[in-house]
């Protein structure tokens, strides 16, 4: 079982506890109404699923509730750092 830091709660706990949510660091559109159909799916849908170090968006959900970032190798599926929601990795 993997272990996830939690960085609000300060510890580690069981993936058990966590929601993924998806990619991080998607930036929300500006004007909303000027996009596309197209513009929209690429927004919506269309995310990079890199091989090796990805960052991405968890929720403690059955802990604070709080979503929060981390980068994380895909191959390994190991945990490098995660941080606050807000924040870029340190």
């Amino acid at each position: 079982m993997l272990l996830i830091h939690c960085p609000y709660c300060a510890e580690a706990r069981p993936e058990v506890e966590f929601a993924y949510g998806g990619q991080a660091h998607i930036a929300r559109p500006l004007d909303p109404s000027a996009l596309t159909d197209t513009d929209w799916e690429q927004y919506l849908y269309i995310r990079n699923n890199p091989r090796g170090r990805h960052h991405e968006r968890w929720r403690h959900a059955h802990g604070c509730g709080r979503f929060f970032n981390a980068v994380r190798d895909t191959v390994t599926d190991k945990f490098e750092v995660t941080y606050p929601a807000g924040e870029s990795a340190r």
